[in-house]
């Protein structure tokens, strides 16, 4: 099986999120708006990977459609971060670029 396209950009923009996630607890002691991010995307992430394995088609749909609204909560807890000044315009587009993207 070839490697998906989708499945790369999850992973990366976990890889991402994951980095935001170690700064926000480090340096700025943010705990609880940088776990929901942090769970809201690298379910995205693993929701494709199980896509991919779907036993059928709808339930191939039925997991992206699950990464679909994972995802987006991925961009309502930016939009929070970046509102409330946890991260920078630049982080919060990069980000969200990615994440709409997928």
């Amino acid at each position: 099986m070839s490697e998906s396209i989708v499945g790369k950009k999850s992973f990366e923009l976990a890889v991402n999120i994951i980095t935001i996630y170690k700064k926000l607890v480090a340096d700025k002691k943010e705990f609880v708006l940088s776990k929901q991010i942090l769970r809201s995307e690298t379910s995205v992430g693993a929701n494709i990977r199980e896509a991919l394995n779907g036993q059928s088609k709808r339930d191939f749909i039925h997991k992206l459609s699950i990464s679909q609204k994972e995802c987006d909560e991925t961009i309502y807890w930016l939009e929070l971060l970046f509102t409330t000044e946890y991260i920078s315009k630049e982080e919060f587009e990069d980000v969200r670029n990615q994440a709409s993207e997928i």
